[in-house]
């Protein structure tokens, strides 16, 4: 009997320890990825595609500099999803 009470003590004091150690351990500060608001995005190389297909080139993203470039994705598109 006086083992069962204090198994039954011990937890109930990790329960209330327990949160009180995890808040004091600071979290992880999140990578950084990608470049920062205002910077130059690396050049990289693409296959355009239009509603009628895929463009026989491929694109660089250097060839499209001093214009406005969007870059949309739509993972369903072409799909049964």
């Amino acid at each position: 009997m006086r083992q069962s009470r204090l198994g039954i003590l011990f937890g109930i004091a990790s329960l209330v320890v327990a949160p009180a150690v995890l808040a004091q351990q600071p979290a992880a500060p999140a990578p950084e990825v990608g470049p920062k608001v205002g910077e130059m995005a690396p050049d990289f190389e693409f296959t355009g595609i239009t509603r009628y297909g895929k463009l026989a080139n491929t694109q660089k993203l250097s060839d499209f500099r001093g214009q406005t470039v969007v870059l949309a994705f739509f993972p369903k598109a072409r799909t049964r999803g």
